[in-house]
């Protein structure tokens, strides 16, 4: 089987985590040994974990994600979610100089009210560059409908890359249903990069279509931005499953180097792995 690299885990061991609804719809436990599990079945050697929401709309503590990336055996690496506050941009900041292990840093856009170019988040930008730690962000539809789209579209991040052109950034959930706006994104940028996880959820009289419709979009993006060598890998897990995830990649209309770089090889270099 085909070697992968999930770059969009969520997990918890909480009854108060938003997630649960999806993980119940797709009939998974939803713990770190099921995760595992599916990660050996499906030949996934790393996965980034980020911390999911909780019913009340705060992300899961830091500190919950390094313990279960240390309890993963080292399957799994820690994203830092970073939230828009001074208080909160420091804790997060000593979050990753005290763990070596962290991968990359994450802002819910849509969920905070707060911009990626705010300048709340200079502090993490600074450190990022510094350790060649990749910007992840929520880009597109919310899971929830107190969402902001305007704060999560994607070309919000045109100006950051602007700003910081050295600076990783990774537009998580290919900014669905902007697809065409990411595709100008990652081409204008070479800073930018984009995950596809968690684009396809539950089943419904138009799901088989809907996957169809996806992989076309995708297919036409990879086109756009001249190849494959910005687009990683990534479940959303327990959002959607490593069968439906492998299902769209399978669809995709490229070569099959480029799916062996969605897949792992991107991730392997954008994340240092």
């Amino acid at each position: 089987m085909q070697r992968t690299i999930d770059a969009h885990i969520h997990l918890s061991e909480r009854k108060d985590d938003a997630l649960l609804t999806y993980a119940k719809n797709n009939g998974l436990r939803y713990s770190l040994s099921e995760l595992m599990g599916l990660m050996r079945k499906n030949s996934v050697q790393r996965g980034l974990l980020l911390s999911p929401p909780l019913e009340d709309g705060r992300p899961l503590p830091n500190q919950q994600i390094i313990e279960l990336c240390e309890r993963s055996e080292g399957m799994l690496s820690p994203v830092v979610t970073v939230e828009p506050t001074k208080k909160e941009v420091a804790a997060a900041l000593r979050t990753a100089d005290e763990n070596s292990e962290v991968k990359a840093f994450k802002i819910r856009l849509g969920y905070v009210r707060a911009a990626a170019d705010s300048r709340v988040f200079d502090p993490v930008y600074d450190y990022a560059q510094a350790k060649g730690l990749p910007v992840l962000y929520h880009t597109g539809d919310t899971a929830f409908s107190t969402g902001d789209l305007r704060l999560s579209h994607p070309l919000s991040l045109d100006s950051v890359a602007n700003r910081r052109e050295e600076l990783k950034i990774v537009l998580c959930h290919f900014g669905s249903p902007w697809f065409e706006d990411v595709a100008e994104l990652i081409y204008k940028h070479p800073n930018a990069y984009a995950d596809i996880s968690g684009l396809t959820t539950g089943g419904g009289a138009y799901a088989k279509e809907f996957v169809g419709l996806l992989a076309r979009k995708l297919s036409e993006a990879i086109y756009f931005a001249g190849g494959a060598e910005k687009i990683l890998f990534g479940t959303d897990y327990p959002v959607t499953t490593y069968s439906d995830a492998f299902a769209l990649v399978r669809l995709l209309q490229v070569d099959d180097s480029d799916k062996e770089m969605i897949l792992w090889r991107n991730a392997k270099e954008v994340f240092r792995l």
